[in-house]
Parts: structure tokens; sequence; C-alpha cells
């Protein structure tokens, strides 16, 4: 089955035109021309601004003149990924798709739904001659997936509108009204390397396997962090050994809950076999409190070869007293919604080869007041241990607002289309929402999109009947938007 004989038609058709078109991310300039080309045929209204948002506006069907204007919302950019085997440049290649079942594909790369299909319902709308709508606004923002560098850079005044649908969301049946914001925070210890005593046992020890997750989505299901299993080792060993710390490679990504994380060390040669029985008795209880949650945890202590050098001791009991006492997981729950408020990720620890140690968090919340807090909690724990700390720019959260009139709309049309309840949910995690509601802090909006799956990897997927679903959704909201007051 092509492309073109999925319904709905007009929806199906844009999402195979612009994945014809290269768009990674912060490279999105054929897709700002055909935005612009496609407006121009259409004498529709269209402008750019200087970060490279595009903003297509369309007058109301007849009659509707006197509605609220609705800004539709999504970004133009995609994750560029691939299967090592497949020759493609997405700088240059049209996507590939393929039907299976009631899923579309891509062969071998990420698909472009997120948020090709977002981009795809706009453009439609646009098109179309049919539809009941008050004024609307097509917001295409750039560079979503790598910074929200595009509504970052987006001015306030760019858009008018009363109402944001964003459509970038991946579960259909599931309205969010609340994101979080969220900042890195990164610690820097300098040290002196220092000679390691002679006749010293060195020794490997390895937490992995753990099930990792993403820092916001993921953050209050009980998973294990291997940043925090290794420190809490570190800190035991500490006590007891006369412990020396050689070299330490945890954690990965900012947005990522720890996987993985490694440490070297040594005590002195009698106390080898101690060691030994101390990890294992460790392990055991680790895996104990994680049974559920850690099924292919996997513990490694394992002889080393001696190094030359260690951190200074005085600086590796401040850090990994620090790493210790870090708050890391859930801090607070939102008093509006069952959702995560606020938490900190404790997501990496380097070891570099300019004698420093970086060690980098991350904080979300969906109240900027409370991400302050967890930020300075972060700050102090490390600041107390004398490592010089930055806490970075971040961005916005986006609170619930309980008196949302778009979201009674979007509940109420669901309902009457489906028979059934939406679920009204926040997402722990960024949205393009949390800025627009700093830059604009009266816009009411709700985010929502058809069901996708494997999204940013080669497995991403788009559930085809969500997609009428969801259509059908928009048209809905659209009629029944309110008369301006």
């Amino acid at each position: 089955m092509e492309m073109n004989s999925l319904k709905p038609t007009e929806v199906f058709k844009f999402f195979a035109e612009i994945n014809r078109i290269p768009r990674p991310s912060k490279k999105e300039e054929r897709m700002i021309a055909y935005l612009e080309q496609f407006a121009r045929e259409r004498g529709l209204e269209c402008k750019v601004d200087e970060t490279g948002n595009v903003l297509i506006r369309k007058g109301a069907a007849p009659g509707m003149e006197n509605r609220k204007t609705v800004i539709l919302q999504s970004h133009m950019d995609m994750v560029c990924e691939k299967n090592r085997e497949v020759e493609f440049d997405f700088e240059k290649d049209a996507i590939r798709t393929w039907v299976d079942g009631d899923w579309l594909r891509a062969d071998g790369t990420t698909l472009g739904a997120d948020d090709g299909i977002g981009v795809a319902m706009e453009l439609a709308l646009l098109d179309a001659s049919d539809i009941a709508h008050g004024p609307i606004e097509c917001v295409f923002t750039r560079d979503e997936e790598t910074g929200l560098s595009g509504a970052f850079g987006m001015k306030p005044g760019f858009m008018s509108g009363d109402i944001l649908l964003n459509l970038d969301s991946e579960d259909e049946g599931q309205l969010f009204v609340s994101c979080a914001g969220g900042a890195a925070t990164t610690a820097e210890f300098d040290f002196t390397p220092v000679d390691v005593p002679q006749d010293y046992f060195f020794f490997e020890v390895k937490v992995k396997g753990l099930t990792g997750g993403h820092s916001g989505d993921d953050i209050n299901k009980k998973r294990a962090n291997a940043n925090k299993i290794l420190a809490r080792f570190l800190y035991n060993a500490w006590a007891k050994y006369d412990l020396y710390l050689c070299d330490i490679q945890a954690g990965g990504l900012h947005n990522a809950i720890p996987r993985e994380a490694m440490a070297v060390c040594a005590i002195p040669m009698k106390d080898k076999e101690s060691i030994r029985v101390d990890w294992n008795l460790f392990s055991a209880d680790v895996e104990e409190e994680y049974s559920v949650t850690e099924k292919t945890m996997v513990f490694e202590l394992q002889s080393e070869s001696a190094r030359p050098e260690a951190v200074e001791r005085e600086v590796a009991r401040k850090l990994i007293w620090a790493l210790q006492a870090v708050h890391n997981g859930t801090l607070s729950m939102s008093q509006d919604i069952d959702l995560v408020e606020t938490s900190s990720n404790l997501a990496s620890i380097r070891l570099t080869d300019g004698n420093k140690i970086l060690v980098k968090t991350s904080q979300r919340s969906s109240i900027l007041s409370a991400r302050h807090h967890m930020s300075n909690m972060v700050k102090a724990a490390f600041e107390l241990a004398g490592a010089r700390v930055e806490v970075g720019e971040g961005y916005p959260g986006w609170k619930m607002n309980p008196e949302s009139e778009i979201l009674k709309i979007a509940v109420e049309t669901y309902k009457a289309l489906f028979g059934k309840e939406p679920k009204v949910l926040g997402i722990h995690a960024g949205l393009e929402c949390g800025l627009f509601s700093e830059k604009y802090p009266g816009l009411d909006m709700v985010s929502f999109g058809p069901t996708l799956r494997g999204v940013h990897s080669p497995d991403e997927r788009l559930l085809i009947p969500t997609v009428a679903m969801v259509w059908d959704h928009i048209k809905a909201i659209l009629k029944n938007i309110p008369v301006k007051a």
C-alpha cells in the first residue's frame, strides 16, 4: 500500500510531500523555502522571523470571523538516525516509507513523523476550503530537537492568537496541559595528581545493564541511577579503607538516567579480599532493592593494572561525599495533576585529562521557582565540596491552568466524537509550550497528536488510524472555538 492511499488523504499527501524535503535540525532552509512558496501559491500571508520560524495566517471561514484566533503549531525539523547498513544522506535524500499493517514506517531511517505529521495537518488545514474555522495562524518552529532554539528565538508579538494547539504529542487520546522546564547544573573539581603508595591493589568496579530511560518521563519509575549506586559504594569503601580514586567515568547524556558507571580505585593489598566481599554484599543488597525495575543489572569488580597517579585525597573525599549527598530523582509531585513536579538527575561524571572532574546534572520542574530551588540544592551540595558550579540558563515549564477554556473544548469535542474520555496529562519533559507560556503569558494551550512509537530511532512508526482521529478532533475543536469577548 502506498502513502497516497492512506486516509485522511489530504494529510498524508502533505506528509509525503515534506518527507521529500531534507530538514535536519539546524538545516531547515529548504523547508522554510517550501513553506514560503506554499503560502504564496495560495495567497496567504506569511512571515519568517530572524530565527527561521514561519507563520502563515489564514482568514476565517464565512460566518466565523468573530471567533478567537487559534494558533496551530508544530516543529519543522526532524531527528536524523539510520541503521548502520543503510545508505542514506539526510541532507539530500527523501525519506522512504512503507506500510506495515496499521503502521507507517521508514526504510531503515527515522520516519520524520515527529513532527512532520503535525506540519502536514497544518498544511492540510491551510489548503482546505471546506473546514469551518475562525482566524488561524499556523506556526512552524525550527530546531526543536536539538535545543528548542526556534522557540527560544521567537520574540513576543510574532504570534497574535488567543489559543494554541501544539501538535507534537505522541499518544492519541491524551491531552497534555503541563510540561516541565529544565536547566543543567555543572560542577567542576580541580585536583593535583598524587602518587599511590607501594603494595596497593588496583581494581575496577562497574555497574552496568541498567534500564535507564528519559530523565524526565521516567524519573518516577523507581529505576536505578548507575552513578548514584557507584557513589554509594565508594562512600562506604572510603569509610573503611585507605582508598585512592584513580579514575571515574560514569553516565552519559544529560537527559538520560545513567545505565553504566565505572571507577578505578586502589586500596592496601591486605584488603584485597575484603573489598571483594564488600562488593558482593553490596551488589546483593542493591539487586534486592531494585528487583522489580532492574532485571538485567550487572556488578563487576576486577583487578586493574597499576595506575601511576590518583586524585588528591581531599578532593576525592569531597567529590565522593558530594555525589553521595546530592539529590537524585523526584523531589515533589504536582498539586494540580498526578505528575512529577520537580526532579533532578545526576547525569554524568568524568575525570578528564586536564586534572579535572566534571559532574553534570539536570533539574526539571513545571514551576520556575521550584526548578530554581532544585538547582540551588544541587549547587549547594557541590559548592560545599569546593567545586566551581554553573547553573545554565535553562528553559521554562508550563504550569497547568485548571480553568483552561481550550482544554474544556478539547475534552468535550473528543467525547462527542469518540464516545470516551480523553486522558488529561502533564509531561515531566520539555515542550515548546513552556517557552510560549513565558513569552505569551495569556495564551491558552493544549498539546495532542497521533500515536507514535520508536521516535528518534530507525524504529519510528506512526499508527495510521490515529491520524484520522486527531484530524477529526482538530476540525471539531476549530468549529467550537468561542467568539471574542
